[in-house]
């Protein structure tokens, strides 16, 4: 599932190419995991320009006067990608934005698990209700690891999990999780709540790292992610942990060991990680 460093790579290459385009007409071309009326977005967005394309945890707005916004999800699967009018369509295209331009925004999903709908949002800039109410994001300044201690202090969680709930601090995913508490020499399994002021410093910086890193490297294909472009991301050659079972840590020298914390598998060294 593309996590925030995925998200953001495709925001920041959409957010290059949409504002200042005009829609024309929205075309229905599959279905989606929610109920998506073609005809209503025609008539609610046509001869509206785009704004500007931001994030919010993982998901998608694309914003337009009138304090309206798309609001989309990728799920496991979902891509968007720029073609000219008139291009071929691919296997799994459920959605096409036409623009006065003669471009086109396409939204491609095979296992559709994503979603695109329109949102109102209550001011201009703002987020619809339940983005509002997520967790802060790990980008900003202000997170930091006095935030983390904070929202820990009783928590019996293994780390892992505690960081990657979106209550907490948004868009850290497996893949990050892993690769940060491997970088900040703490073991996934640890009681979130006992973790040392010290400590949650040292993960918050390396959460913030992790990810700028991966961004950088344009976020990372395990199975499906592709950019906006349709290349795959580059950051999964530099993982040090995540999928590695077996292999050699490239700290110590130990084996790297895989377990499941929450559902998910969870790699990590334990001869450094403690």
């Amino acid at each position: 599932m593309p996590e925030l460093p995925e998200v953001e790579t495709v925001v920041r290459a959409l957010n290059a190419s949409l504002p200042g385009k005009t829609v024309s007409a929205v075309c229905s071309m599959g279905k989606l995991r929610l109920p998506f009326d073609a005809g209503d977005l025609t008539r609610r967005l046509a001869g509206r320009k785009i704004l500007g394309v931001r994030r919010r945890a993982k998901y998608i707005l694309v914003d337009f006067p009138g304090q309206l916004a798309l609001l989309a999800h990728l799920g496991m699967t979902g891509r968007f990608r720029l073609e000219t009018t008139g291009t071929p369509g691919q296997k799994h295209d459920r959605v096409a934005f036409l623009f006065e331009d003669g471009s086109e925004l396409r939204y491609s999903d095979a296992r559709r698990f994503g979603f695109i709908k329109l949102a109102c949002l209550p001011r201009p800039g703002g987020f619809p209700g339940d983005l509002e109410r997520l967790g802060p994001e790990p980008l900003e300044r202000s997170f930091t690891g006095d935030v983390l201690l904070a929202s820990a202090a009783g928590r019996k969680a293994p780390v892992k999990t505690f960081i990657m709930d979106q209550k907490i601090v948004v868009g850290v995913g497996n893949i990050y999780a892993s690769e940060a508490l491997y970088g900040a020499g703490i073991n996934p399994a640890r009681p979130a709540g006992l973790l040392s002021p010290a400590e949650w410093r040292r993960l918050a910086a390396e959460i913030k790292g992790v990810l700028r890193r991966a961004i950088r490297k344009g976020g990372s294909t395990i199975r499906s992610y592709q950019t906006v472009a349709g290349t795959e991301g580059g950051f999964q050659r530099s993982l040090r942990v995540y999928g590695k079972t077996g292999g050699e840590c490239p700290r110590c020298g130990g084996r790297i060991e895989s377990t499941r914390l929450g559902g998910r598998s969870t790699f990590f060294c334990p001869g450094c990680q403690v």
